[in-house]
């Protein structure tokens, strides 16, 4: 199996499962217990929360809160910082956010919140300009995405929170999901920033929110008084151990100059020697391991599809909207041609891919979308456009 689908979940690392290992056989007791095994646990949890920490340049341990994943980091965040504000009634973000973001603030607005959809250019640049302009004295809270899950572009978050401090009160979330552990961290404008384990080399179901210290959040998850109280749940003493060994081992172990230049072989070679191929984002501004390209008048799906057989693994978009065929936001909102935005696949790599990976998906690709190609409703026309049968 060649596996290029990173950002959509990554491979549990050995020095991570090695760290987990003994909290899932020999050390088996509760972090809230106060038994010498209770003990055990809950200096394991504090020793990740330090690694996580370190990574993401928080500058106190009790700023980091551990979840079961980002979608409930981004949910807490959220509702959270609007719950502390109830007279404010306006959200700020933007098209290209993950579902996790995009998802809540569509309630949110059935909610009678009002939101502030910011869109971006046809490199999936955010309009700064737009965003400061959008800011108001009833804004509660601005939340984007560091690095979109799909073409890997990355906002300018340092900048985007000094303008909403300089402009408004209003608190300022990030998704950090796709970016921890991939690209430096700067927290320094930053109220509220999630991160997913499963995106970094640990397991799936744990994630963590940084939540800046003099920033109260209410409970998302009420019950006992775990995570100082401030999130309830026995916890997941395994995963948070996996969490921390990942952030550990992503601070020591830097591959992604490697990885980026695998993807730009990726990259170039498919731009070279398939007809129709355009790449989608930012071409230098955006995280080192991802490349969304479209095969214009393709669907997506047929070639992942042709690709599984290989044992290439890719996806057409977010993992999470993988299964409605529906137009990605993201691209739709770049204004790319829906013809292109169908035949979308976002190329994802990590550590464990190889220079052998790469040449085998050149070499099959450019055959899956001369076939693809032939059976396409569309035929070319002396213009050199295409035009539906």
């Amino acid at each position: 199996m060649i596996y290029l689908d990173n950002n959509a979940t990554t491979r549990v690392a050995p020095e991570v499962f090695a760290a987990m290992q003994p909290y899932l056989t020999e050390f088996y007791g509760n972090s809230s217990s106060a038994h010498t095994l209770g003990r055990t646990m809950k200096q394991a949890i504090e020793q990740a929360r330090e690694q996580v920490a370190a990574l993401i340049g928080a500058a106190d341990t009790s700023e980091i809160v551990f979840t079961s994943c980002g979608s409930e980091s981004d949910n807490w965040a959220i509702r959270g910082a609007l719950a502390t504000q109830p007279e404010k009634k306006h959200i700020i973000t933007t098209l290209v956010e993950h579902e996790a973001v995009r998802n809540v603030c569509r309630g949110l607005e059935k909610d009678g919140y009002e939101v502030s959809w910011i869109g971006v250019n046809e490199r999936g640049e955010i309009d700064l300009d737009g965003l400061s302009d959008a800011l108001r004295p009833d804004t509660a809270l601005v939340t984007v995405m560091l690095a979109n899950n799909e073409t890997g572009v990355l906002f300018p978050v340092n900048e985007i929170g000094r303008i909403v401090r300089e402009r408004s009160s209003a608190l300022f979330h990030v998704d950090g999901v796709q970016a921890v552990g991939k690209i430096p961290i700067d927290l320094t404008n930053v109220d509220l920033f999630a991160l997913s384990g499963h995106k970094l080399h640990a397991p799936q179901g744990v994630g963590a929110l940084y939540i800046r210290k003099g920033v109260s959040l209410p409970s998302f998850i009420i019950g006992g008084a775990q995570e100082q109280g401030r999130r309830a749940g026995t916890s997941a003493v395994a995963n948070i151990v996996g969490l921390g060994a990942a952030c550990k081992l992503a601070q020591e172990d830097d591959d992604h100059s490697r990885i980026r230049a695998l993807r730009d072989a990726l990259e170039n070679g498919i731009l070279e020697n398939i007809p129709n191929a355009r790449r989608n984002g930012d071409p230098e501004n955006r995280l080192p391991n991802t490349s969304n390209i479209s095969f214009e008048y393709i669907e997506g799906q047929n070639i992942l599809l042709h690709l599984d057989q290989f044992g290439i693994c890719v996806s057409t978009g977010s993992a999470c909207h993988s299964t409605t065929h529906e137009s990605s936001p993201t691209l739709h909102a770049m204004q790319v041609p829906y013809t292109a935005a169908q035949g979308s696949i976002r190329f994802s790599l990590g550590r464990y891919n190889t220079e052998a990976d790469i040449e085998t998906t050149l070499r099959v690709l450019p055959e899956i979308i001369e076939k693809l190609a032939a059976m396409s409703p569309y035929a070319e026309v002396s213009s050199g456009r295409r035009e539906k049968l």
